[in-house]
């Protein structure tokens, strides 16, 4: 014989359709309704004591969906996390100072950062690490290449949609721009430099907001790199003025992998010293 009470036409069955409905117009399907209702007959449950934690778990859901979303949204193509970040490999760098930047005090300061060094020695790992912390705390957070943001801004120049472009990257609570040195820049001689589109965006967050950036390339030779060498000293002049410097002196960890897989297969691969 057919239990009461537990088909879908029968009233608790009318009734936990109706919560689903409710839930997928709240964005809660991914809600377990019926472990929650096992949970509450199994520890006889009070009323508020059952309606606080189907609300916890409501938020707990949120906040995930948040996180994941301003991840995607951040522009992060590959995730990094400090506990993948070989520390031995570069016995110089202060592990102190790169922990404390995971605290998030300089993002909530309005504080700047610079992180500098050679090619492949962490410093892309270390600020896509970021990103995924501070997405984690709910914040508007994005991430670029340097090259990939200069020819953005010059897409707007060309079909009209530059300061709406310029006011989007002014926005993030949090502006990562990788690979300063990096890329090959464009050069029109009837438009501005890339110097000129780079101070423009960190003057105008300059003390506002914080933004980070690394760069393989000595810093005197930003002024080359980026066309203009009085703008690319403006630059430097306002991260100096707020930011967080740091400079990692060690070897290339992809070149490391380089020589470990080169090794595997019975090949040697010359130093990084090597002429």
């Amino acid at each position: 014989p057919k239990r009461k009470g537990r088909g879908l036409n029968s009233p608790a069955g009318e009734l936990q359709e109706r919560i689903q409905q409710h839930l997928q117009r709240l964005g809660l399907t991914g809600l377990d309704i019926e472990a929650h209702l096992a949970w509450v007959k199994e520890k006889n449950a009070g009323e508020l004591e059952a309606a606080e934690r189907l609300l916890a778990a409501a938020a707990v859901l949120k906040r995930e969906r948040s996180v994941e979303w301003r991840i995607k949204g951040s522009g992060l193509k590959d995730r990094k996390t400090m506990a993948a970040f070989d520390w031995d490999f570069q016995p110089k760098l202060d592990r102190r100072a790169i922990e404390d930047l995971f605290t998030l005090a300089f993002i909530q300061h309005q504080e700047d950062l610079l992180i500098t060094g050679k090619c492949g020695t962490g410093k892309s790992h270390i600020l896509k690490a970021l990103v995924i912390t501070a997405c984690a705390q709910e914040w508007t957070v994005r991430y670029s290449r340097c090259v990939d943001l200069i020819d953005n801004l010059y897409a707007g120049l060309a079909d009209g949609s530059y300061e709406r472009r310029m006011k989007s990257w002014c926005r993030p609570t949090f502006l990562v721009i990788d690979d300063v040195g990096l890329g090959q820049l464009k050069r029109r001689d009837d438009e501005p430099t890339a110097a000129h589109m780079l101070f423009t965006l960190l003057d105008r967050r300059h003390a506002n907001v914080t933004t980070a950036i690394t760069s393989n390339i000595k810093l005197s030779a930003w002024g080359r790199y980026l066309g203009d060498a009085t703008l690319a000293a403006a630059v430097l002049d306002r991260l100096a003025a707020t930011s967080i410097r740091i400079d990692i002196d060690g070897p290339s960890y992809r070149q490391h992998q380089a020589r470990q897989r080169a090794k595997e297969h019975g090949l040697e691969l010359p130093g990084e010293d090597a002429s």
